[in-house]
């Protein structure tokens, strides 16, 4: 699956969906482009990184464990492009993340994988309204 060209579309429409896993990415696109978003995907932290410097973006949903750099990692090198982001954090991986602390970091929300349709669309609203 590739990115979607966005070079002077609806950039506050558009939305970059960052997961290793191909079916993930495949399904959390469809969803969103249902939710009328533009999508632009990658499939790790370097392409994520390199498609913000090309791209304006207004929201990221990035995944916590990825084979290169984690969601961490992916998180501040995006900040750094774009300071004012909004970055959803996407996982299946429960460990010690609790909203209140992955806030306290700078994440604008989480998110259970797997989720569905609505989970989604209100995860967005959420932090829009924030």
């Amino acid at each position: 699956m590739h990115a979607t060209q966005n070079k002077n579309n609806d950039n506050d429409r558009t939305i970059l969906y960052i997961d290793d896993e191909k079916t993930v990415l495949e399904v959390g696109t469809l969803m969103l482009q249902k939710l009328g978003y533009n999508v632009l995907v990658a499939n790790n932290g370097y392409r994520a990184i390199q498609i913000l410097k090309e791209n304006k973006v207004a929201f990221v949903i990035l995944d916590m464990l990825m084979p290169d750099m984690n969601g961490y990692e992916i998180y501040h090198q995006l900040k750094k492009i774009q300071p004012k982001i909004k970055v959803l954090l996407a996982s299946g991986y429960t460990g010690d993340q609790s909203e209140e602390r992955l806030e306290s970091i700078g994440f604008d929300g989480y998110l259970q994988k797997p989720f569905n349709l609505k989970q989604l669309s209100e995860k967005i609203e959420n932090i829009w309204a924030n």
